[in-house]
């Protein structure tokens, strides 16, 4: 595969994603292959790349002589889904806590503090775009790949989840965890980062349990 190929269909992955994520591509949707490649404006075969990667993730499914149908939301199965997280993201937390530079600790202050005003003002575009900048600096600072890897597509259901029931959420409950964990970080704390991810993660649970009644 040359360069140029690998890079449209790294292309196509992070264009569908973020369509998925964002719900541009709705939850139970079907769509042809054709469809899909105009939405993205790229070609059909590194756009067939990123859907079987996108369906071993569980974000499509391909549906033989019909398309691609965008995974619906399982309330059931993201609470497994979080508790697979869980696991991951302390191993993730604890492993920045330790090996974060000064550099580092300065932009996770900095996170922190977008984060709290994301929340006191309730803006929720820019809490999300803070919440990505936290993942990736917390996931750069872990210096894991193989864990990073391992959550990514995790990151990106716990995303869509989010995006379909933000109004629902308490963004200012939320920011204030977030903070807690990148301080923890930042700080050095691991047991604190720990601590902060099981936090987050269990009221992620009990929100999901919420959600099956709304």
């Amino acid at each position: 595969m040359s360069k140029e190929h690998s890079s449209l269909a790294n292309q196509a992955y992070d264009l569908l994603e973020q369509k998925i994520i964002q719900l541009e591509l709705g939850p139970g949707e079907i769509y042809s292959e054709a469809e899909l490649s105009e939405v993205i404006e790229l070609g059909r075969t590194p756009m067939r790349e990123a859907l079987l990667r996108l369906a071993k993730e569980r974000l499509v499914e391909m549906i033989p002589r019909r398309g691609v149908r965008i995974s619906r939301i399982d309330l059931t199965n993201h609470i497994a889904l979080l508790e697979t997280r869980k696991a991951l993201d302390v191993l993730i937390a604890t492993r920045a806590a330790k090996r974060a530079n000064p550099q580092q600790q300065e932009r996770l202050r900095e996170c922190s503090a977008k984060m709290l005003r994301a929340g006191q003002t309730g803006d929720i575009e820019k809490f999300r775009t803070v919440d990505n900048d936290i993942d990736a600096l917390i996931c750069e600072t872990s210096n894991n790949e193989f864990a990073v890897e391992a959550v990514a597509h995790l990151y990106a259901h716990c995303k869509r989840f989010w995006s379909y029931y933000h109004d629902h959420l308490n963004i200012g409950r939320s920011a204030e965890q977030h903070s807690d964990l990148v301080l923890a970080v930042a700080d050095g704390d691991e047991q604190g980062a720990k601590e902060a991810v099981i936090d987050i993660i269990d009221h992620q649970i009990d929100f999901t349990r919420t959600a099956l009644d709304l």
